[in-house]
């Protein structure tokens, strides 16, 4: 499979966060899967990246010009792709790959989030959307969302096109089996987050 991470480029992050890029990029190459991703070679998403080829993987990096010397472009990608702008990056990740795995991050990972979670929501695609949140930090969204359901906002089926994980083998047990859903019915997510 070809799985795309969104993560933090932020280099101003605690060290767990860089941890957890490195252990998801070695258990993507462990797998024997291909890394999708933003292109740079700072922080979480050159944390995954290097831990994938350190592990024999394949990784294809898709970097805007604008970007470039902003947050480095990973050179040593197996392939990198330097695009116009942030939306032909993002379509060319969405086009080259099979899953889409989503770690910590800031708005740009959350402006990505969203993008794939509408189009799933939509119907446009049905590929496997995984968020791994070991320490809660999206559970307020989760809880906004929730709110947004019970105001009529969202469609019934928007807690369906994501899978909330808590741990790497976890979300690569949902990324690899597609048709399996962690999160609750929406009329359950309220009591079961914490």
């Amino acid at each position: 499979m070809h799985i795309c991470v969104f993560c933090s480029s932020s280099q101003r992050i605690d060290r767990r966060y860089l941890e957890l890029a490195d252990a998801v990029g070695t258990e993507l190459a462990r797998r024997g899967h291909t890394l999708v991703s933003g292109g740079a070679i700072v922080s979480c998403m050159g944390a995954v990246a290097s831990a994938v080829r350190r592990g024999g993987g394949r990784t294809i990096g898709v970097i805007p010009q604008l970007l470039v010397d902003v947050e480095v472009a990973d050179e040593d990608s197996d392939e990198l792709i330097v695009t116009d702008g942030m939306r032909e990056r993002k379509a060319i990740m969405d086009a080259r790959s099979d899953a889409f795995l989503v770690l910590p991050g800031g708005i740009g990972t959350l402006e990505e989030l969203f993008e794939i979670w509408t189009t799933r929501v939509l119907g446009a695609h049905d590929r496997p959307l995984v968020l791994l949140d070991p320490w809660g930090i999206y559970e307020p969204l989760r809880a906004l969302v929730q709110g947004m359901y019970d105001e009529g906002f969202t469609r019934a089926n928007v807690f369906d096109a994501i899978s909330w994980t808590t741990t790497v083998g976890e979300a690569f047990e949902y990324l690899e089996r597609p048709g399996r859903l962690l999160t609750p019915t929406p009329g359950e997510v309220g009591e079961a987050a914490p």
